[in-house]
């Protein structure tokens, strides 16, 4: 029997994927695996029975991902599984950043007992409320992975011209962009040619504040600016500066925080990128799967910290090793008796699975003693 942790509500058509053979709860100990959407972990201390840890999601911030690593544990993550519905919440921002519905519906509230009539009063009022349409307009797209892609298309369809820059899209990725998008070869380039830009990267060291004083200057005056991917991609003072000034029109963010609620010119929507039924029901069935898979034969799919390796099996027992990136792999199925099958892969990390007929016990210990093995599992 394993059990799994869920450290968040996980859609039940995910968790009902596991079998009678595991324990599915919020309260078990000694997890085999856990289920996670946006609870923190960064300062969790993890189990010895924990093998590894799915996220119902694409970002793993909320993730020691590095410290999982060294402990060999696998950390996987669902990209694309809620893709399609952060596009659709970009595209309302895209409208809430062009015109001013949520200004003009919270005045619209407060037109009881007006003494025009609220019909009267709405067509008096309603120009405080105009702005723009989208159409012939530029959007810039900071990140072109399934978000970024799903939404140039969208935004192609509805008019719109479209630029953007991802320096790690694959020439399989680009495929899928209309080809009417253009790409450009740097931030600078986008920020420059757009009226408005959207944020779709992960917030890393290097990301981290990208929106600041500086970018901001290279962006045309009047410019909006969408973020739907991390607060900290955006330097809250300096936009905030930026839109006292008129060099920023408005900025729509699903990451509301403290310097950004109850700010003229900022739309805080509730983090409901990936909220809707549909991305979580999505979210939770492919985290289920990897977990699955990974327990049972070994896979790893849609790993951050380890690298993909998956085949299917050739032998009654499955050793599964978990390394640094500079372990000696290749000795490892040699150490295996009646070693059937091997793969492995390394990136940061290596990951080595050995199939073999054969009880592999005997060899684990001098598995484990090469150096830069950190876990060796028997599935």
């Amino acid at each position: 029997m394993k059990n799994i942790l869920l450290m968040n509500k996980i859609a039940k058509c995910g968790t009902a994927l596991f079998s009678s053979d595991y324990t599915v709860s919020d309260s078990v100990a000694s997890p085999a695996g856990i289920m996670v959407r946006s609870a923190s972990l960064l300062d969790a201390q993890f189990d010895p029975s924990l093998e590894a840890i799915a996220r119902a999601g694409a970002g793993v911030n909320n993730i020691p991902c590095d410290r999982c690593a060294e402990e060999g544990i696998v950390v996987f993550n669902t990209p694309g599984a809620n893709a399609n519905a952060v596009k659709e919440l970009a595209l309302c921002a895209l409208f809430l950043a062009s015109r001013d519905v949520v200004g003009g519906v919270n005045w619209a509230s407060t037109l009881t007992g007006h003494e025009l009539g609220v019909a009267k009063a709405v067509e008096k009022g309603k120009s405080a409320f105009g702005g723009n349409e989208i159409m012939g307009k530029t959007l810039g797209i900071i990140g072109l992975g399934a978000i970024g892609r799903l939404l140039a298309n969208a935004a192609v369809a509805l008019g719109m011209k479209v630029v953007g820059c991802d320096p790690y899209l694959s020439e399989a990725a680009a495929k899928q962009l209309d080809p009417s998008v253009e790409r450009l070869g740097t931030f600078e380039d986008v920020y420059a040619a757009s009226d408005y830009v959207t944020l779709h990267v992960p917030a890393t060291p290097e990301t981290k504040g990208m929106i600041n004083a500086a970018s901001i200057a290279k962006m045309k005056d009047g410019v909006k600016i969408l973020n739907l991917a991390r607060a900290d991609l955006v330097n809250a003072s300096d936009l905030k500066a930026a839109l006292a000034e008129g060099k920023v029109k408005k900025y729509v963010t699903d990451f509301p925080t403290e310097e950004t609620i109850n700010v003229p010119g900022i739309v805080a929507i509730p983090h409901l990128g990936a909220s809707s039924e549909e991305a979580e029901d999505n979210c939770a069935v492919m985290a289920a799967k990897e977990l699955i898979d990974f327990l049972e034969n070994g896979n790893i799919r849609n790993s951050v910290n380890y690298p993909a390796v998956s085949a299917p099996r050739a032998g009654k027992f499955r050793v599964c090793v978990l390394a640094a990136a500079d372990a000696e792999c290749a000795k490892i199925a040699a150490l295996v008796p009646g070693a059937k099958a091997s793969a492995f892969a390394a990136k940061k990390s290596a990951y080595v699975i050995v199939d073999t007929d054969a009880d592999p016990a005997p060899a684990l210990d001098a598995i484990r003693a090469l150096p830069g093995v950190r876990r060796v599992l028997v599935k």
